[in-house]
């Protein structure tokens, strides 16, 4: 197959996949995928357009720790930010996050900005934990995204009792692999 095909065959199934899912215990509720999730950020680590008119509260009212089940939108996911040096409920949160009012830029660009990269954390071995595949600075509440009914069952954790993620898991500062080291005898 040429390239363009196989271009062609993406775009067409990127369209037909799935842009929500149902949030497990909250019946009626939705939440969005992550490709849909990774789709309203300009590039690898931007904050996320609001996807959403301004509903008139603080925005911790919804995005609180455990999230909230909000009619006719979904469900809004936890703050990230709650254990940034800071930041707080009453912190201004459209500093960083703007709502998205068009679908297209206001002026023609070239701008192409690295794509969410959605893959698991690669591992030293086999039953090693996964390193974190981002920064994590203003992304401290591993919960928000990992654990609780908002997490992306590709992501959740399978160990939510434990809250000292950063113990075992470390942040990816190479974009080098891994190389196992061989240990010598004498």
């Amino acid at each position: 197959m040429t390239l363009r095909l196989l271009f062609a065959i993406a775009v067409l199934l990127a369209a037909c996949a799935p842009r929500q899912a149902a949030v497990p215990d909250h019946p009626g509720a939705t939440k969005t995928v992550g490709a849909a999730r990774a789709e309203r950020r300009l590039y690898d680590g931007a904050p996320p357009t609001i996807p959403h008119e301004a509903m008139g509260a603080a925005c911790g009212s919804c995005h609180n720790q455990l999230g909230l089940a909000v009619e006719g939108l979904g469900f809004a996911p936890p703050s990230p930010h709650e254990q940034t040096r800071g930041l707080s409920a009453i912190s201004r949160c459209e500093q960083c996050h703007v709502y998205q009012t068009a679908s297209a830029p206001f002026r023609a660009n070239a701008f192409a900005g690295l794509r969410q990269d959605l893959r698991h954390g690669r591992r030293l071995h086999d039953f090693a934990p996964p390193v974190i595949p981002h920064k994590t600075f203003m992304r401290e509440n591993c919960a928000a995204c990992h654990s609780g009914p908002a997490a992306r069952e590709e992501i959740r954790t399978s160990h939510p009792e434990r809250p000292r993620c950063r113990q075992c898991h470390l942040e990816q500062v190479t974009t080098e692999g891994f190389v196992p080291a061989r240990l010598s005898r004498p």
